[in-house]
This record gives C-alpha cells, sequence and structure tokens, in this order.
C-alpha cells in the first residue's frame, strides 16, 4: 500500500462546530437542495482534490454506538458518496450500510437533501450548490449490542474499530487517490494499536498521519481497557513487528516467556520463507475475548485476530487459535501484496471476483499450518491430528458429487453475511477452498520433493512468487509497493520454473473434479494416510469442549450440542436415512435421558448388532422414535505412517 503525506488543502475543524451543525437541522423543506437524479453520475478522476477527514467519537460505551463526523472538500454539482460495500479479505459485498443512521449532509449552513440511489443502496446522491467547497457530514454507527445481531465490536473493555463501517467517500477517483486523516476519541485511559501511526495525541483524542482512503481501510484500531505490547523484534529493526494483545481481564494477558518467543520464530521463519518483507512495519492486534466477537483479517502491516481467553493455556493439548496468527501474517505477501487480478479493484464499491481462493485462501492456509509448526506455535503431533480432522471431513463430502472446488470461490458474494448451512456437507462453502486446497498445495509440494529427490519444494515456489524479479524491496517508511496482481497463468509458470510439469493440468483437475473423495494423492506421498480409532484425540476432545458439543460424524453421521440438540448430520449418512435434521432435539438413548455418554455406549455396544440404538427425538411439538442400526462402532480420525514410505510431512514442517 502507498501512504499519502499532502501539505495543502488541510481544512482545520471541530468536533464543536459540527455538533452545532447537527443542531441546527430543522431547516423547512423548501430550503434543502433537492437531490439529483439516479442517473447524475460524478466525472472518474484518479486523485481526489484536497483532504478527506473523517472524527469518530468511539466512547458511548453504554450504546455501542460510534458518532462519525466527516469533512470532505467538493465543486458544485452532483456528487455520489458511497458506503464500503465489497470489502478487502472477506472478498464479498459485506458492508453493512443498514448499521449507518441518522446521517445529515450540511453546507454553508444549510441541510443537503438526499437521496438514495435505488439500484444501489450503498450509493446516496446529492447536488453540490453553486460556491460550496466543503460538506459536513454526520451520522452514527449503530455497531451490534448482542452476537444475536451482528459480530460484536465494542464491550466494556475493548473494541475493534474497522473504517470502513465509518466514512462515506466521494465515487470516481480509486481509493488510493483519495487522501484521509482521520481522528479517533477512545475511552479514558485505554490504549489502542493500529498499522496507522499518530501524529499528534491529546486530550481531544488521537490524530492519525493522513494515509490514502485505500491504507486507512486496511488499518483496523484495536482499542481497550487491558493491553499489552510486545515487540518480536530487537528494539530499532528496520521494518518492527509487534504483538499487540488486549483482554476481558489484564490475567489473560499472562504467557511464558517460551509462548512469547515461539510469535518470534514465527516472524524469523517467514522472513526464511518469504523473503523480502511487503511492509514497512507490522502490527498483530489480537483479542482475548468471551464477548468481543471472533475474527481473523488479514491486512498489509496488520491483521485482525480474536479469539477466546484461552489462548496461551493448555498448548500441549489443543491447536486452538495458534494457526491463525501464521495465517494472517503470510498473508501481508500472499493476498496483499500478491494480489489476485480479478480481486485488485479500484475502490470499495466495484465488484471483486474471487476465481484465484484456492491460492489466496488455500496457500495461506497451507503456509499457515506450515509456519505454526516450524515456530513451534504448534507441535507436530498436534497439527497432524488436526490435519486428520481436516482430511475426514472433506473425504466424506457428499457435496463433491455436484459442485467443484472452483465453484465454492464464489461462496462469499452468495452467502452474503456468511449464514450457517443446515446441510454443509451437501452444499459445501467457503470453508472448502481453505481446506481443501491445502491438501492440493500438500500434494504440489510433495510432488515436488519427490521428483526433485528432495532438492526442490515450494518454499521455492513461495520465494519466487512472493518476491518475484520485477517487484524492487520497498523503500522504507515512505514507500509500499503497490499490489502485484498474478494470474492463473502466472501460478503455473512459477510452478514450471520451479519443477517442469503439466501444472496446469494438476491443478485444473483439482479444481474442476468431483472426486471420488478428496485429493489425498500428497498426503500419501507424504507418508502418512487416514486411519480410524475409538477414542478422539486431544485436539478432537479440545474442540468438543470449546463448542460444548458431541461429534459423531464419523459413526451415525451427526453432531449434537450439549442440550442434545442436533447442530449438524450428514448429508446421506446414518442418521441422515434415519430421518434426522438439525434444529431437533434427541431426547432419550434406548428410553433412557439424553447423555453423550450414553449415546457413544449404545453406539459401541451396538457393533455385532445385537444392540440396535433407539432414539426418541422431539421436533417442534412432535415427537418420534428411530432405530439406527450402525454397526461401525465410534469412529475418530488419526493419521498413521505409511510403511516404507518416506515422512515427507515431517520434513516439510521441520523448521527453516
Amino acid at each position: 500500500m502507498r501512504t499519502s503525506n499532502p501539505a495543502a488543502n488541510r481544512h482545520a475543524w471541530s468536533w464543536a462546530g459540527l455538533l452545532a451543525g447537527a443542531l441546527a437541522l430543522a431547516l423547512p423543506a423548501s430550503r434543502a437542495q433537492r437531490p439529483p437524479t439516479p442517473a447524475a453520475q460524478p466525472q472518474a478522476a484518479q486523485h481526489y482534490p484536497g483532504l478527506l477527514q473523517v472524527e469518530v467519537d468511539a466512547t458511548d460505551l453504554d450504546h455501542r454506538v460510534f458518532q462519525v463526523r466527516q469533512r470532505l472538500p467538493v465543486r458544485p454539482g452532483p456528487l455520489k458518496l458511497y458506503f464500503p460495500r465489497w470489502l478487502p479479505g472477506q472478498h464479498a459485498p459485506n458492508g453493512d450500510v443498514g448499521r449507518l443512521a441518522g446521517l445529515l449532509i450540511r453546507a454553508a449552513g444549510q441541510t443537503l437533501a438526499w437521496t438514495r440511489d435505488p439500484l444501489d443502496t450503498h450509493a446516496f446522491l446529492l447536488t453540490v450548490p453553486a460556491g460550496v467547497q466543503v460538506l459536513d457530514l454526520a451520522f452514527e454507527h449503530l455497531s451490534p449490542v448482542s452476537s444475536d445481531s451482528g459480530r460484536v465490536v465494542a464491550t466494556r473493555q475493548m473494541l475493534n474499530l474497522q473504517w470502513n463501517d465509518l466514512l462515506l467517500y466521494p465515487a470516481g477517483p480509486p481509493a488510493r487517490g483519495i487522501t484521509v486523516q482521520a481522528t479517533l476519541r477512545l475511552p479514558e485511559g485505554w490504549s489502542h494499536a493500529s498499522a496507522l501511526r499518530a501524529e499528534r495525541q491529546d486530550a481531544s483524542g488521537l490524530r492519525f498521519m493522513p494515509v490514502s482512503l485505500e491504507s486507512l481501510v486496511d488499518s483496523p484500531v484495536f482499542a481497550g481497557r487491558h493491553f499489552r505490547r510486545i515487540a518480536l523484534e530487537p528494539e530499532g529493526s528496520a521494518r518492527p513487528v509487534v504483538l499487540n494483545l488486549m483482554a476481558d481481564n489484564a490475567a489473560a494477558l499472562a504467557a511464558s516467556d517460551e509462548q512469547i518467543e515461539a510469535h518470534r520464530r514465527l516472524v524469523q521463519q517467514a522472513d526464511k520463507l518469504f523473503g523480502v518483507r511487503r511492509f514497512d512495519h507490522y502490527d498483530f492486534l489480537l483479542a482475548l475475548s468471551e464477548e468481543l466477537g471472533r475474527i481473523g483479517l488479514e491486512h498489509q502491516q496488520s491483521s485482525e485476530n480474536g479469539t477466546n481467553l484461552q489462548y496461551f493455556e493448555a498448548w500441549d493439548k489443543r491447536v486452538g487459535a495458534r494457526e491463525l496468527l501464521p495465517h494472517e501474517y503470510a498473508h501481508a505477501w500472499n493476498g496483499k501484496f500478491r494480489r489476485p487480478a480479478d480481486l485488485l479493484t479500484r475502490h470499495f464499491n466495484e465488484p471483486m471476483q474471487n476465481s484465484l481462493l484456492w491460492l489466496y485462501e488455500g496457500q495461506t492456509e497451507f503456509w499457515g499450518r506450515v509456519l505454526a509448526v516450524r515456530s513451534g506455535l504448534v507441535s507436530a503431533a498436534l497439527s497432524r491430528e488436526s490435519l486428520a480432522q481436516l482430511v475426514a471431513a472433506l473425504d466424506s463430502r457428499a457435496g463433491r458429487r455436484w459442485r467443484n472446488l472452483q465453484d465454492t470461490t464464489n461462496e462469499s458474494p452468495i452467502n452474503v453475511g456468511g449464514r450457517r448451512s443446515d446441510w454443509q456437507d451437501w452444499q459445501r462453502g467457503r470453508g472448502e477452498y481453505y481446506g481443501e486446497s491445502l491438501l492440493i498445495w500438500l500434494d504440489a509440494d510433495t510432488l515436488i520433493r519427490e521428483r526433485s529427490g528432495g532438492a526442490r519444494s515450494l518454499d521455492d515456489f513461495a520465494a519466487a512468487f512472493f518476491n518475484p524479479a520485477q517487484a524492487a524491496e520497498p523503500a522504507g517508511a515512505s514507500g509500499l509497493r503497490e499490489p502485484l496482481p498474478y494470474t492463473f497463468e502466472e501460478v503455473v509458470a512459477t510452478l514450471n520454473a520451479v519443477l517442469p510439469h503439466d501444472w496446469a493440468r494438476f491443478l485444473r483437475d483439482r479444481l474442476d473434479g468431483h472426486g471420488p473423495g478428496a485429493p489425498l494423492d500428497g498426503l500419501a506421498r507424504a507418508g502418512w494416510r487416514l486411519a480410524w480409532r475409538e477414542t478422539p484425540g486431544d485436539d478432537y476432545k479440545a474442540n468438543e469442549a470449546r463448542w460444548k458439543s458431541t461429534n459423531l460424524d464419523h459413526s451415525i453421521g451427526l453432531t449434537l450440542g450439549d442440550s442434545g440438540k442436533l447442530v449438524s448430520v450428514r448429508w446421506d449418512g446414518p442418521a441422515f436415512r434415519a430421518g434426522l435434521a438439525p434444529g431437533m432435539t434427541l431426547v432419550a438413548v434406548n428410553q433412557m435421558a439424553y447423555k453423550a455418554d450414553r449415546l457413544k455406549a449404545a453406539i459401541s455396544a451396538n457393533k455385532d448388532g445385537s444392540a440396535v440404538i433407539e432414539l426418541l427425538l422431539r421436533d417442534g411439538e412432535h415427537f418420534r422414535t428411530v432405530r439406527l442400526d450402525w454397526r461401525g462402532g465410534l469412529r475418530y480420525p488419526v493419521l498413521e505412517p505409511i510403511p516404507g514410505q518416506p515422512d515427507r510431512l515431517s520434513t516439510l514442517l521441520a523448521p527453516r
């Protein structure tokens, strides 16, 4: 990303002035400017003249409401203002304009009328009167007050501020051609972290250095009452990396020296993998909370990461969220610096296309898991257990019969808002181009290792692809390079430079095919295969505990919540064929009240067919009894080594 530093056309303004304007709303309708017709279009430009200013007051913790004030240089005539809709990293039109309220636009003492574009609900149309050079805007962002209405971004202890929710911007120029200066007022005593750098900080708030609109939206803010900053490199490093922690309470910020050292090794291992850092500085933003909504979102010089309070607990028993930071950090190279050409749009209201997410997200998922183990954030044993769960889930996907992996890259625009799928196994979804693409890249890595006699690997692809010859090293604090786009053909060409092969067919067969089963050639070539056991591993049990669930997907084909409610039912599995569906509640097992252990015992008891499982279910006001004659017992996935096969998986995961 480029940063801008304009020295002219700065308009001094204050909260007091805009608040005074906000009070003067009751103007007669005849004095309001008439809005233009929807056909009115702004003149395209490459750079927007002047400085767009935005001030945000985030101190209203009672209502979780953000007060926004903007000052916008303008010229007379028709004007279209956009609310960001297509959000980077989300690959979808997820911008929620419905949370914008109280919009007031004023100029020269008058309130201007606006109208929403009927064909584009995220666009506001108005006419700027003759002689007006500046517009003052005021509105509120009504953030969710509970998880029932959306992802919670503000609590009594912390907040996750995303600028795309807090501004309108003029149509016409590209996002990198609009210069913005942001000011933020936080609750007293709170600390903050962001890729943005402060120009000043005083009682009135934080004023950040001017940046492009593209960089502003790419630079969220984490702030909170309980905060800890950990330098992951010695002070004075040329392009420093910092871990910023905030939590519901101070105790959750405690971490051992070895845990912090693992985060330092993450940075070191990424350097060895990707080479040149494509940022001037980098801030991990990590929230540990039971109230703030979970998140994992990449940016060029930071990442938003949110998980529960137990991040630093039981590292030897579960993977938890420790693959999250490696994944998002790898995105600084894969997805932010190198970006699919059809995702590189001019602004946030131009539709994106997701055809290459199997590299953008899929290879990042691969590197995230690899870097987690290479750094010591996750043990190799736990990583294999987690991989076994992924392989087992994908290998049984019924939806592969009708929907190929390439089509799942369209899931984000299809499923706007990320609603839960009742029949995920049949529908497939966005998780597929993360997990299944990981298996494709494991296949590519082991193929390269096998055919090169271990001399080459996917590491060589990363070194070449994410630092191509035409991309000079960043110039330092004054000059991040613009994103460098790539196409399918360039992916294939770089793979061929690493190892000659028909990579186009290799990729298309796996992206466009329908199985049967998941692409497991790479797993076998890595020296491992999927097997089953009757007891779950530590990570499997930890996942059940985290989600308060009982996962019997690989036996009778269902997952239950802690109260017996059916969370999911595997398509065409034993439970499905018996007529079970998500939303039902399991009341009794063999005429005894439902308990998870009781159901597991019943499954084990019928391995010889002598004790058919009887289930009593409630479906709304209706009760019904079904009988399951499943004889496979309890089945939990595990990876086991293939005798006589080289262990290329351990070689891949070994630190560099």
